[in-house]
């Protein structure tokens, strides 16, 4: 009965998954409710991602408190990518409404933004792993590891949305 159930939500498309994973996030659809439905789907992620910055700073005071002062900086890569995520999505300009209204969206367009905004969505999970694997390996072999694979989710984050915003501005 599972696998009838994985089958079905596996082949859901990206709009309908995004619909999901959202609370509230009804206003996709409709062109006229696009321009807020993206500002709440931004104002969504931005705060979850201020969470996890929080928990990674609380980790970080942590490790100073600790003295573990020779992994602060390798840590703080991954808090500030997370920042810089989190203001990129907090201060763009909402799409959908006024630049789609002058050029017509076509539908293969949209589909990759709907794409972007649930890897958005899903790399919030993969963060929040990450730092619970960060935080779990402290004191272990695998911490510097856990670091490198926390910088690259945060560097994921930043990546994913530059190619949201290239096409929203450009089509691509």
């Amino acid at each position: 009965m599972s696998d009838l159930f994985e089958r079905v939500t596996s082949q859901q498309d990206p709009l309908k998954k995004l619909i999901a994973k959202i609370p509230g996030f009804k206003g996709y659809i409709n062109r006229v409710d696009r321009r807020a439905a993206d500002k709440l789907l931004r104002e969504s992620i931005s705060d979850k991602f201020q969470v996890l910055w929080q928990r990674l700073s609380s980790i970080q005071r942590d490790l100073v408190n600790a003295g573990k002062i020779d992994v602060i900086d390798d840590v703080e890569i991954a808090a500030v990518r997370l920042r810089q995520f989190i203001d990129r999505v907090k201060t763009a300009a909402y799409g959908y409404s006024g630049f789609f209204d002058a050029t017509k969206v076509n539908e293969a367009e949209l589909e990759k933004v709907y794409q972007y905004d649930l890897a958005l969505v899903t790399l919030g999970d993969e963060v929040s792993n990450a730092i619970d694997n960060l935080e779990a390996s402290i004191d272990t072999d695998g911490f510097p590891a856990s670091i490198r694979n926390l910088n690259q989710k945060a560097q994921d984050c930043i990546d994913a949305f530059n190619k949201r915003t290239d096409v929203m501005k450009l089509g691509q």
